[in-house]
């Protein structure tokens, strides 16, 4: 407590005082119902993060006009007094561990789909906000006047539910942002042009909210301080922007990006902690009003530093809090180490609810919406567990297990624990996906009924010793080499005697590269996920990059924020880029490639193979035939039973409960 004392002092903005300085970011859900109002697994989501020590929780974006302003199908709204009752509950239930509670009032603008509203989007002028997005039409101002009024009758709502504060979107390319903007401004009236007309919609916004809510109530902007787009709002250009509606205002949640800078808004995992506080600095120092920071800020020290040095009044966590809910009382009254900190991986938090249209869950916390409440479950008489495979699907079903009570053990044949996440958690830009591992490892050590074996084969006969009631196959997957003319032959050979590599030479290997390799030719087969990471790592040492992939674009199988950073990365190293290419053959220095129907040799100093991954389970077949038929249950997970997304993996880790339960192991939970 004494070395983050900075973070956990209270802080009071007009009426309301926070117990510490950790505010959760509005991050949507996609859990309320079709009609926009708070869900049981709502509640519960939010109250998991009250309990856990949060100072001030922010709830996601509330529509002020639906459908126009709608954003999602499973949105909050505002618009109407009867979503006033179960706000209501949920500030009621928030109060209970002391956490304050704020409601972000968003329209959307042109970000408002069609397929959801089934009406044009509105906007300060035509311009799409996604390069694939609606055409809007432009507001006139009596329309534009009539949202201002909206957003005073939503802000009046939000005082009658019991929020303790109002956060309005004026960021990310919704419409506030809109107005603000010259990438989506082009008017020519008073609200376009020049940075005060370009402002008058949002001072209009804070001034009808500050009407509706009274001079004590605390109201927030969030915003986009710098859009980090060409074309966009500098950070200088919101400085002077902020000057029109800054006395309408008590706190300024500072952001960054824009909807078409999508991996500043989500921050990409190779960002650092904390990266655009400057930013909230800057602010802070100019108006003298606070602020919040954010930007994948997931180390304690960090969030501390930040608070002690003045450079923000608090700090915003959105997928931290996601990943791990107790992020607060762990680093207050607990073990820095027990926090599971988020990796960035935008699976389960952007890609599910903003593209594939899923309720938000989490990669690496399969407890969402539930929480940790197995826990409280126990095994009802001796079970034995083996779970060969110790990557991050086989730590979780071994920990699970013995968090139930379980005996587990645990095999796994190499020296090293964490399996293909902790060895491209080596390559620099991937750093932060260490963290998981290292967590599952700290998690299984402190177990005493799980117990680890390294270096170890898991035969039929070394299982036999353990007398186990069910096993979980975890073994995970390797690089696939197809059955391409040459390449079998040339992989064949010892890595010192040949210059083609998979992924995982790569990998065993990370240090032996230079730092300037700009006289180095390497030729990528493969834009995917792996083969982007291999640009990547390649980019920053100047080598001379190609990279070609079968599909029509790269990192298909990429969230949409990274997939944008990746682009980036490529275009600003000058990769060279080649889409609809097939790999037809391999030779000890070149790839021969067909594209656009012409047949390219591709010559390399390094050549890397990275067409994906296929499952392995070298003693699947032996522990079945031997332990099957005697009433032992085999279960195979994660990439061993298909190749798919760590998320896959670790909730099948987490499902040994429901083998438990069917199997008649494991007590009921509670009421």
């Amino acid at each position: 407590m004494t070395q983050f004392r900075h973070m956990f002092k209270p802080l009071t903005v007009k009426s309301m005082t926070l117990k510490n300085r950790i505010v959760m970011a509005p991050v949507a859900t996609n859990c309320a119902s079709h009609t926009g109002e708070v869900t049981d697994s709502q509640m519960k989501f939010y109250e998991l993060r009250a309990k856990g020590g949060v100072g001030l929780i922010t709830v996601e974006c509330a529509s002020v006009y639906s459908p126009q302003g709608a954003l999602r199908i499973n949105q909050l709204r505002i618009d109407r007094d009867s979503y006033v009752s179960k706000l209501f509950k949920l500030c009621e239930t928030l109060h209970k561990y002391g956490a304050k509670v704020s409601l972000t009032l968003n329209h959307a603008g042109a970000s408002a789909p069609m397929s959801i509203t089934n009406i044009q989007p509105v906007s300060s002028s035509d311009l799409r906000t996604f390069p694939d997005g609606d055409i809007p039409r432009p507001l006139e101002k009596p329309e534009i006047e009539k949202i201002v009024r909206k957003y005073g009758k939503a802000a009046h709502r939000a005082v009658m539910a019991g929020f303790d504060a109002i956060e309005v979107e004026a960021g990310h390319g919704f419409l506030i942002n809109q107005f603000l903007s010259p990438l989506f401004n082009d008017r020519k009236d008073e609200f376009g042009g020049s940075p005060e007309n370009r402002a008058r919609f949002a001072k209009m916004v804070f001034q009808e909210i500050r009407k509706a809510v009274g001079p004590e109530f605390p109201i927030i902007a969030r915003i986009s301080a710098d859009e980090l787009t060409e074309g966009g709002n500098t950070l200088d250009d919101t400085l002077e922007l902020l000057t029109y509606f800054i006395d309408d205002i008590d706190m300024i949640d500072v952001s960054a990006g824009s909807s078409i800078a999508l991996q500043y808004v989500s921050d990409v995992d190779y960002l650092p902690d904390g990266w655009r506080t400057f930013m909230a600095q800057a602010i802070k120092e100019r108006f003298g009003k606070p602020v919040i920071t954010g930007g994948n800020v997931r180390d304690p020290q960090v969030t501390e530093d930040i608070i002690a040095n003045n450079q923000a009044d608090c700090v915003g966590m959105g997928r931290g809090l996601i990943a791990d809910p107790e992020w607060v009382n762990k680093v207050q009254f607990g073990d820095v180490n027990d926090v599971r900190k988020c990796i960035s991986c935008n699976i389960g938090c952007i890609v599910n609810r903003y593209f594939d249209t899923q309720p938000i869950r989490c990669t690496i916390n399969p407890g969402i919406p539930n929480g940790d409440e197995y826990k409280e479950r126990k095994v009802k008489e001796p079970c034995n567990v083996v779970v060969v495979g110790a990557g991050v699907a086989g730590l979780e079903a071994a920990c699970t297990a013995a968090e139930v009570g379980c005996n587990v053990i645990l095999i796994e044949k190499e020296k090293q624990l964490g399996g293909i996440a902790g060895r491209i958690a080596h390559m620099p830009n991937k750093k932060r996906l260490g963290d998981f591992p290292t967590y599952m490892i700290h998690r299984a050590t402190k177990l005493k009924n799980l117990y680890i074996c390294k270096g170890m084969e898991a035969n039929a006969e070394f299982v036999e010793g353990f007398k186990p009631d069910i096993i979980v196959n975890a073994t995970g997957s390797n690089p696939i080499m197809p059955n391409i003319p040459g390449l079998q032959d040339i992989m064949s050979k010892s890595k010192d005697q040949r210059r083609v590599y998979s992924i995982f030479d790569l990998l065993d290997d990370i240090s032996k590269y230079p730092e300037d390799m700009s006289d180095q030719k390497v030729v990528i087969i493969g834009g995917g996920n792996v083969g982007l990471d291999v640009v990547e790592f390649f980019a920053t040492k100047k080598a001379d990059i190609t990279i070609c992939e079968r599909q029509e674009y790269f990192g298909i199988d990429l969230d949409p924020a990274t997939r944008a950073a990746s682009y980036g990365l490529m275009e600003d190293y000058g990769v060279h880029q080649y889409t609809s290419a097939e790999l037809l053959r391999v030779e000890d220095d070149q790839f021969i490639v067909r594209n656009n129907y012409k047949d390219l040799e591709m010559k390399f100093d390094y050549g890397f193979v990275c067409l994906g991954m296929q499952e392995t389970s070298p003693h699947l077949d032996e522990l079945t035939e031997a332990f099957a038929y005697r009433g032992v249950e085999i279960v195979n997970i994660g990439d061993s039973a298909r190749t798919r997304r760590m998320i896959d993996g670790v909730r099948e880790g987490r499902n040994i409960l429901n083998v438990l339960e069917r199997r008649g192991f494991l007590s009921t939970l509670k009421q």
